[in-house]
Protein backbone atom coordinates (compact mmCIF):
# COMPACT_ATOMS: atom_id res chain seq x y z
CA UNK A 1 0.00 0.00 0.00
CA UNK A 2 2.89 2.32 0.92
CA UNK A 3 4.87 1.56 -2.37
CA UNK A 4 5.06 4.83 -5.01
CA UNK A 5 3.81 2.70 -8.07
CA UNK A 6 1.26 4.57 -10.21
CA UNK A 7 -1.84 2.80 -9.44
CA UNK A 8 -1.35 3.71 -5.77
CA UNK A 9 -0.02 7.27 -6.44
CA UNK A 10 -2.91 8.21 -8.36
CA UNK A 11 -5.72 6.06 -7.61
CA UNK A 12 -5.24 4.06 -4.52
CA UNK A 13 -3.77 7.19 -1.92
CA UNK A 14 -6.19 9.74 -3.20
CA UNK A 15 -9.06 7.47 -2.13
CA UNK A 16 -7.21 6.19 1.15
CA UNK A 17 -6.97 9.76 2.25
CA UNK A 18 -10.27 11.02 0.68
CA UNK A 19 -12.27 8.17 3.08
CA UNK A 20 -9.94 9.03 6.24
CA UNK A 21 -11.21 12.24 5.91
CA UNK A 22 -14.65 11.21 5.82
CA UNK A 23 -13.82 8.59 8.83
CA UNK A 24 -11.67 11.90 10.53
CA UNK A 25 -15.01 14.30 10.26
CA UNK A 26 -17.48 11.80 11.16
CA UNK A 27 -15.05 11.01 14.40
CA UNK A 28 -14.81 14.97 15.31
CA UNK A 29 -18.60 15.03 15.56
CA UNK A 30 -18.55 12.08 17.79
CA UNK A 31 -20.95 10.29 15.46
CA UNK A 32 -20.41 6.22 16.30
CA UNK A 33 -19.01 4.13 13.92
CA UNK A 34 -17.27 6.26 12.14
CA UNK A 35 -15.56 4.06 9.02
CA UNK A 36 -18.96 2.77 8.68
CA UNK A 37 -20.45 5.97 7.50
CA UNK A 38 -17.07 7.31 5.79
CA UNK A 39 -17.60 3.95 3.50
CA UNK A 40 -21.42 5.10 2.52
CA UNK A 41 -20.07 8.74 2.76
CA UNK A 42 -17.50 8.03 0.04
CA UNK A 43 -19.69 5.46 -1.65
CA UNK A 44 -22.18 8.35 -2.15
CA UNK A 45 -19.73 10.90 -3.36
CA UNK A 46 -18.33 8.24 -5.58
CA UNK A 47 -21.42 7.71 -7.00
CA UNK A 48 -22.14 11.24 -7.54
CA UNK A 49 -19.13 11.63 -9.24
CA UNK A 50 -19.95 8.90 -11.49
CA UNK A 51 -23.13 9.47 -12.49
CA UNK A 52 -23.04 11.81 -15.63
CA UNK A 53 -20.80 8.81 -16.83
CA UNK A 54 -23.70 6.10 -15.59
CA UNK A 55 -26.18 8.71 -17.19
CA UNK A 56 -24.83 8.85 -20.58
CA UNK A 57 -24.91 4.91 -20.15
CA UNK A 58 -28.33 4.53 -19.90
CA UNK A 59 -29.37 7.12 -21.75
CA UNK A 60 -27.35 5.47 -24.69
CA UNK A 61 -29.01 1.95 -24.25
CA UNK A 62 -32.43 3.45 -23.59
CA UNK A 63 -32.11 4.56 -27.25
CA UNK A 64 -30.54 1.67 -28.77
CA UNK A 65 -33.30 -0.20 -27.29
CA UNK A 66 -35.64 2.21 -29.29
CA UNK A 67 -34.26 1.48 -32.23
CA UNK A 68 -34.27 -2.24 -31.96
CA UNK A 69 -37.48 -2.40 -34.36
CA UNK A 70 -35.82 -0.37 -36.91
CA UNK A 71 -32.07 -2.85 -36.72
CA UNK A 72 -34.20 -5.49 -37.13
CA UNK A 73 -36.34 -4.57 -40.41
CA UNK A 74 -32.60 -3.65 -42.02
CA UNK A 75 -31.14 -6.75 -40.50
CA UNK A 76 -34.03 -8.37 -42.57
CA UNK A 77 -33.78 -6.16 -45.86
CA UNK A 78 -30.31 -6.67 -46.42
CA UNK A 79 -29.75 -10.26 -44.73
CA UNK A 80 -27.47 -11.25 -47.88
CA UNK A 81 -25.13 -7.66 -47.93
CA UNK A 82 -23.22 -7.25 -44.96
CA UNK A 83 -21.21 -4.15 -45.83
CA UNK A 84 -24.88 -2.62 -46.97
CA UNK A 85 -26.39 -3.68 -43.51
CA UNK A 86 -23.46 -1.76 -42.14
CA UNK A 87 -24.28 1.41 -43.95
CA UNK A 88 -27.89 1.96 -43.37
CA UNK A 89 -27.41 0.86 -39.45
CA UNK A 90 -24.58 3.94 -39.57
CA UNK A 91 -26.83 5.85 -41.23
CA UNK A 92 -30.10 5.33 -39.04
CA UNK A 93 -27.46 5.77 -36.03
CA UNK A 94 -26.39 9.40 -37.41
CA UNK A 95 -30.04 10.40 -38.23
CA UNK A 96 -31.44 9.38 -34.43
CA UNK A 97 -27.72 10.85 -33.27
CA UNK A 98 -26.76 8.03 -31.67
CA UNK A 99 -22.78 6.85 -30.78
CA UNK A 100 -23.11 3.19 -30.66
CA UNK A 101 -19.76 3.03 -28.52
CA UNK A 102 -21.16 5.98 -26.25
CA UNK A 103 -22.41 2.94 -24.00
CA UNK A 104 -19.19 1.79 -23.87
CA UNK A 105 -17.06 4.03 -23.07
CA UNK A 106 -18.72 5.37 -19.23
CA UNK A 107 -18.06 1.93 -18.10
CA UNK A 108 -14.29 1.06 -19.09
CA UNK A 109 -14.05 5.01 -17.18
CA UNK A 110 -15.56 3.69 -14.63
CA UNK A 111 -13.33 0.58 -14.35
CA UNK A 112 -10.42 2.49 -12.90
CA UNK A 113 -11.90 3.62 -10.29
CA UNK A 114 -14.32 0.79 -9.44
CA UNK A 115 -10.98 -1.72 -9.09
CA UNK A 116 -9.14 1.17 -6.72
CA UNK A 117 -12.27 1.50 -4.61
CA UNK A 118 -12.00 -2.23 -3.94
CA UNK A 119 -8.37 -2.13 -3.83
CA UNK A 120 -8.57 0.62 -1.20
CA UNK A 121 -11.34 -1.17 0.97
CA UNK A 122 -9.60 -4.40 0.96
CA UNK A 123 -5.94 -2.46 2.19
CA UNK A 124 -7.81 -1.10 5.11
CA UNK A 125 -10.13 -3.62 6.10
CA UNK A 126 -8.33 -6.97 4.82
CA UNK A 127 -5.10 -6.58 6.36
CA UNK A 128 -6.11 -8.42 10.12
CA UNK A 129 -2.91 -5.77 11.71
CA UNK A 130 -4.61 -2.52 12.77
CA UNK A 131 -1.14 -0.99 13.96
CA UNK A 132 0.43 -2.01 10.53
CA UNK A 133 -3.04 -0.26 8.59
CA UNK A 134 -2.21 2.68 11.10
CA UNK A 135 1.17 3.18 10.20
CA UNK A 136 0.72 2.50 6.54
CA UNK A 137 -2.48 5.32 6.35
CA UNK A 138 -0.17 7.53 8.38
CA UNK A 139 2.55 7.19 5.78
CA UNK A 140 0.54 8.07 2.93
CA UNK A 141 -1.42 10.78 4.84
CA UNK A 142 -1.36 14.06 2.43
CA UNK A 143 -1.79 15.85 5.42
CA UNK A 144 -0.43 15.43 9.20
CA UNK A 145 -4.42 16.54 9.86
CA UNK A 146 -5.30 13.19 8.03
CA UNK A 147 -2.96 10.90 10.36
CA UNK A 148 -4.72 8.84 12.87
CA UNK A 149 -4.14 6.93 16.27
CA UNK A 150 -6.40 4.17 16.11
CA UNK A 151 -8.80 2.51 13.22
CA UNK A 152 -12.49 1.41 14.66
CA UNK A 153 -13.48 -1.06 12.50
CA UNK A 154 -16.93 -2.02 14.30
CA UNK A 155 -20.15 -0.84 12.69
CA UNK A 156 -23.69 -1.31 14.48
CA UNK A 157 -22.16 -4.77 15.92
CA UNK A 158 -20.12 -5.64 13.32
CA UNK A 159 -16.39 -5.52 12.38
CA UNK A 160 -16.14 -4.23 8.94
CA UNK A 161 -12.49 -6.46 8.29
CA UNK A 162 -14.14 -9.66 9.13
CA UNK A 163 -15.45 -11.54 6.02
CA UNK A 164 -18.66 -14.12 5.95
CA UNK A 165 -16.79 -16.99 6.16
CA UNK A 166 -15.44 -16.86 9.03
CA UNK A 167 -18.95 -17.04 10.61
CA UNK A 168 -17.66 -20.55 12.50
CA UNK A 169 -16.08 -18.16 14.49
CA UNK A 170 -17.84 -14.92 14.83
CA UNK A 171 -21.24 -16.04 14.41
CA UNK A 172 -23.27 -17.58 11.87
CA UNK A 173 -25.23 -14.09 11.20
CA UNK A 174 -22.47 -13.55 8.98
CA UNK A 175 -24.13 -15.89 6.90
CA UNK A 176 -26.69 -13.47 5.77
CA UNK A 177 -24.67 -10.72 4.35
CA UNK A 178 -24.03 -12.41 1.33
CA UNK A 179 -27.68 -13.58 0.84
CA UNK A 180 -28.99 -9.83 0.80
CA UNK A 181 -25.47 -8.66 -1.15
CA UNK A 182 -26.99 -11.16 -4.12
CA UNK A 183 -30.63 -10.06 -3.15
CA UNK A 184 -30.53 -6.27 -3.56
CA UNK A 185 -28.01 -7.13 -7.31
CA UNK A 186 -30.91 -9.88 -8.28
CA UNK A 187 -33.40 -6.90 -7.64
CA UNK A 188 -31.37 -4.17 -9.47
CA UNK A 189 -31.04 -6.59 -12.21
CA UNK A 190 -34.38 -7.18 -12.27
CA UNK A 191 -35.62 -3.61 -12.05
CA UNK A 192 -32.97 -1.43 -14.23
CA UNK A 193 -32.54 -4.32 -17.03
CA UNK A 194 -34.75 -3.04 -19.89
CA UNK A 195 -37.87 -5.15 -21.16
CA UNK A 196 -37.67 -7.51 -23.87
CA UNK A 197 -39.35 -6.13 -27.83
CA UNK A 198 -41.22 -7.93 -28.98
CA UNK A 199 -40.32 -8.00 -32.66
CA UNK A 200 -42.71 -6.82 -35.63
CA UNK A 201 -41.74 -9.76 -37.90
CA UNK A 202 -44.64 -11.68 -40.41
CA UNK A 203 -43.16 -14.98 -38.87
CA UNK A 204 -45.03 -15.25 -35.85
CA UNK A 205 -43.21 -18.39 -34.88
CA UNK A 206 -39.62 -17.42 -35.76
CA UNK A 207 -40.87 -14.16 -33.73
CA UNK A 208 -41.72 -16.14 -30.70
CA UNK A 209 -38.39 -18.26 -30.78
CA UNK A 210 -36.46 -14.71 -30.59
CA UNK A 211 -38.31 -13.40 -28.00
CA UNK A 212 -38.32 -16.62 -25.90
CA UNK A 213 -34.66 -16.80 -26.39
CA UNK A 214 -34.42 -12.97 -25.29
CA UNK A 215 -36.37 -13.84 -22.27
CA UNK A 216 -34.49 -16.66 -21.14
CA UNK A 217 -31.01 -14.79 -21.58
CA UNK A 218 -32.03 -12.15 -19.08
CA UNK A 219 -33.41 -14.77 -16.86
CA UNK A 220 -30.24 -16.16 -16.93
CA UNK A 221 -28.31 -13.07 -16.41
CA UNK A 222 -30.89 -11.83 -13.57
CA UNK A 223 -29.57 -14.90 -11.57
CA UNK A 224 -26.13 -15.89 -12.50
CA UNK A 225 -24.62 -12.02 -11.40
CA UNK A 226 -26.34 -12.11 -8.37
CA UNK A 227 -25.18 -15.80 -7.24
CA UNK A 228 -21.39 -14.16 -8.34
CA UNK A 229 -21.54 -11.00 -6.30
CA UNK A 230 -22.64 -13.00 -3.28
CA UNK A 231 -19.68 -15.82 -3.67
CA UNK A 232 -17.54 -13.18 -3.85
CA UNK A 233 -18.59 -10.82 -0.90
CA UNK A 234 -18.61 -14.66 1.32
CA UNK A 235 -15.00 -14.36 1.32
CA UNK A 236 -14.09 -10.46 0.97
CA UNK A 237 -14.18 -8.08 4.10
CA UNK A 238 -17.69 -7.17 5.37
CA UNK A 239 -16.82 -3.46 4.71
CA UNK A 240 -16.73 -4.17 0.87
CA UNK A 241 -20.26 -5.70 1.07
CA UNK A 242 -21.46 -1.94 2.88
CA UNK A 243 -19.65 -0.17 0.04
CA UNK A 244 -20.94 -2.42 -2.49
CA UNK A 245 -24.80 -2.43 -1.27
CA UNK A 246 -24.53 1.27 -0.96
CA UNK A 247 -23.50 1.92 -4.05
CA UNK A 248 -26.82 -0.65 -5.34
CA UNK A 249 -29.09 1.23 -3.35
CA UNK A 250 -27.89 4.51 -5.20
CA UNK A 251 -28.47 3.03 -8.39
CA UNK A 252 -31.86 1.60 -7.54
CA UNK A 253 -33.15 4.93 -6.47
CA UNK A 254 -31.51 6.74 -9.44
CA UNK A 255 -32.85 4.16 -11.59
CA UNK A 256 -36.51 4.74 -10.15
CA UNK A 257 -36.42 8.68 -10.23
CA UNK A 258 -35.64 8.14 -13.99
CA UNK A 259 -38.13 5.81 -14.60
CA UNK A 260 -40.99 7.96 -12.40
CA UNK A 261 -39.28 11.06 -14.45
CA UNK A 262 -39.84 9.32 -17.80
CA UNK A 263 -43.41 8.32 -17.06
CA UNK A 264 -44.30 11.99 -16.11
CA UNK A 265 -42.39 13.13 -19.75
CA UNK A 266 -44.49 10.81 -21.28
CA UNK A 267 -48.00 11.93 -19.72
CA UNK A 268 -47.22 15.23 -19.96
CA UNK A 269 -46.63 14.48 -23.93
CA UNK A 270 -49.30 12.40 -24.13
CA UNK A 271 -51.99 15.10 -22.74
CA UNK A 272 -50.44 17.92 -24.82
CA UNK A 273 -51.05 15.83 -27.62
Amino acid sequence: MTDPTFFNQFLIWPFINALILFYKGFASFSIPFPLGWAIIGLTLTVRTILHPLTKTQMESARRMQELKPELDKLTKKHKGDRKKLQEEQVKLYQKHGINPAAGCLPMLLQFPILIALYQVFFKVLGNGNIEETVGAINTIAYHPALRIESLDLSFFGLQLGYTPSQWQTAGWWLLAIPVVTAGLQWYQTKKLMPPVPVADKPDKDKGKKDESFAVEMQKQMALIMPVMIGVFSYSLPIGLSLYWNTYTVLALVNGKKKKDYDTNSKEQKSNEQ
